[in-house]
């Protein structure tokens, strides 16, 4: 155990999802070993993170604008969104270079053991968003467990009370798996989610 400012930066290290205490011990060293312009580049990078990223006022993705480049690009299809829980799933889907519709993030999914309800979301948002009827699809792509799940089956439930096309991603069998190696429950999504050829 280490004192002083040495032991303060660890331990905030030790705070970062993910990171545990050897990692934490390992990048204070690093701090500690490396140059003074090293150290200055990356206390200017966390502060301007800080101080000049917020959420878009449209979609919620992570932006330094008022509004997303995704929102202000004139070429994405306007009359489908994604919703996705968090900015980090928008850049995932980008990844795959195939969607080229809009996104909506709701910030977190509904999740009463932790106290986050339907009201802790983006949902009122969501909602306005669809008043205008320019939105024709919403893509629900929260994750495949019990908490994305729940707030997918609560949004296509908003959602079919207004008329909007609803749909969920596809689930099953990653490309290289076995079918030896798959759960159950995948296993089924993948039958259930099948197309023709």
């Amino acid at each position: 155990m280490y004192e002083g400012a040495l032991q303060d930066l660890i331990d905030e290290f030790g705070r970062l999802p993910g990171i545990g205490p050897k990692s934490a011990q390992r990048m204070a060293m690093h701090v500690l070993d490396s140059e003074p312009e090293d150290v200055s580049r990356l206390v200017d990078a966390i502060s301007a993170v800080r101080h000049r990223v917020r959420h878009c006022e449209i979609c919620g993705n992570l932006t330094e604008e008022a509004t997303c480049s995704i929102c202000q690009d004139p070429r994405r299809d306007p009359s489908v969104v994604c919703v996705v829980q968090e900015p980090k799933d928008v850049q995932a889907v980008e990844a795959a270079r195939v969607f080229r519709g809009r996104y909506h993030v709701l910030g977190g999914v509904i999740d009463p053991i932790h106290g986050i309800g339907p009201d802790q979301l983006r949902i009122g948002q969501l909602m306005s968003r669809l008043g205008d009827g320019q939105i024709t699809e919403v893509i629900l792509a929260t994750n495949p467990n019990v908490e994305g799940e729940a707030t997918a089956a609560y949004l296509a439930r908003l959602l079919g009370t207004i008329g909007v096309t609803t749909s969920r991603l596809a689930m099953g069998l990653p490309m290289g798996g076995d079918l030896e190696y798959a759960d159950s429950v995948t296993l089924g999504r993948a039958l259930e989610g099948r197309r023709a050829m």
